[in-house]
């Protein structure tokens, strides 16, 4: 049995709590920013390690290829820098027309927005979704199948 080899990334924190990377060469790069390719269809898969240019300083092509440390410093950037929330519960619709209002429950509490067209509710996949609210937030349903049924027959009449 073949056991998996962690790519070791030399990723940390300086003290004002910039990421570094320090390159193969031994360059440091101050202010790295990790940037995801596929933030929707593969959120783990592709990140590129950016520089305050823009340029790619590493590709990353999964992040189970990296070791514990990198990974968690990664990761948590990732969350800082991304906001989507994900809704747990559709808990209210003000209306099956558009515009509507919608009370929802997220990871990160209840909030309500405006679906201003049928449109702004786009299907990535079999059971993702992603809602784009009015005010320009976007909020991911990463699994219809977790929603309960009410919620999900109120999703259900805007597809």
């Amino acid at each position: 049995m073949a056991i998996a080899r962690r790519t070791v990334l030399k990723i940390n924190r300086n003290a004002f709590g910039q990421l570094c990377y320090m390159a193969d060469d031994t360059t440091a790069y101050v202010g790295v920013v990790p940037v995801r390719a596929f933030p929707m269809s593969a959120p783990d898969a592709g990140i590129s390690l950016v520089d305050l240019r823009g340029r790619e300083l590493a590709w990353v092509a999964h992040l189970n290829e990296l070791d514990r440390e990198a990974r968690t410093i990664i990761e948590s950037e990732l969350k800082r820098s991304e906001f989507m929330p994900e809704i747990s519960a559709v808990r209210n619709v003000s209306s099956y027309a558009v515009p509507s209002r919608w009370k929802v429950d997220t990871d990160r509490g209840e909030t309500e927005f405006v679906l201003k067209a049928e449109e702004d509710i786009r299907r990535l996949s079999a059971i993702r979704f992603l809602i784009a609210a009015s005010n320009g937030i976007q909020f991911l349903i990463p699994d219809i199948r977790k929603l309960d049924k009410t919620s999900r027959k109120r999703l259900d009449r805007f597809l």
